[in-house]
């Protein structure tokens, strides 16, 4: 039963542990590893990784118990299979204070992507909505929150960035919650009010030819025959919330 270091390239190590070491409980394996870890970087070692099976929950428990920061899925990697892959730096900071276990807690809890996006109208009621080059249909302007922005501050971003517009974003109108779907994983979908304009304001959008084919004022007819029906749902359900007749979290625009 042991756990061991091996070097893979010049100061970058990886750790493994027997499955009977395994076996023997948790507690146990955990001490072996972080006693292998611990005398690698007394040895100078920069660098310490695990790969861990994706299914096996109690490998996972020992590679986090060793202080070692989930970095995401390594596809294929052994013998044609994926692992999941954990790694400690020597300058990252001690276990025992808050920041050191703050950021380990962070590296595994699950995150969740969130898109932004502007409910923008004309005084006749239409709304807003850019055809897009990587998509067959049309949807509300927006885009992804980067990490670290605050998804108001994206939502106006974007409407910058793809349309030339400088449209602050309003008050949250509604939460829409984004299952997977067509190789996307679930995502929360934030709709900001971008306000009610002139219908001229359309003669001043400069498109972003990297994403954007087509965007103008749309009625609800016209929109329900140009959007995907979970969009056109998020855009009724938009709507009614701003009319406060309807709930301010759906799913699936439902």
């Amino acid at each position: 039963m042991s756990a061991e270091v091996h070097e893979i390239s010049p100061g970058v190590l990886r750790l493994t542990w027997s499955s009977e070491l395994q076996e023997a409980g948790i507690g146990a394996t955990s001490q072996a590893t972080q006693a292998a870890v611990a005398a690698a970087f007394e040895a100078g070692a920069h660098r310490i990784e695990a790969l861990v099976d994706p299914e096996d929950q109690t490998a996972h428990r020992i590679a986090i118990l060793t202080g070692l920061m989930r970095e995401g899925i390594a596809r294929g990697i052994s013998d044609g299979t994926d692992r999941t892959l954990y790694a400690r730096l020597s300058t990252d900071p001690p276990l025992a204070g808050p920041g050191g276990f703050r950021m380990l807690l962070n590296s595994f809890l699950p995150r969740k992507r969130a898109i932004g996006q502007m409910l923008i109208r004309d005084t006749d009621g239409r709304v807003l909505l850019c055809e897009l080059t990587y998509k067959q249909d049309y949807d509300l302007p927006g885009g992804v929150v980067e990490v670290s922005e605050s998804p108001r501050e994206a939502t106006s971003r974007e409407i910058t960035e793809e349309l030339g517009l400088k449209i602050p974003a309003g008050d949250l109108i509604l939460t829409d919650w984004l299952p997977p779907w067509g190789g996307w994983d679930d995502a929360v979908c934030l709709v900001f009010d971008g306000g009610a304009h002139d219908a001229a304001i359309e003669q001043h959008i400069v498109r972003q030819a990297r994403e954007i084919k087509d965007a103008r004022f749309v009625t609800i007819d016209e929109a329900e025959n140009l959007c995907a029906d979970f969009t056109f749902r998020r855009i009724q359900a938009a709507l009614a919330r701003l009319s406060g007749q309807g709930p301010a979290y759906t799913e699936s625009g439902r």
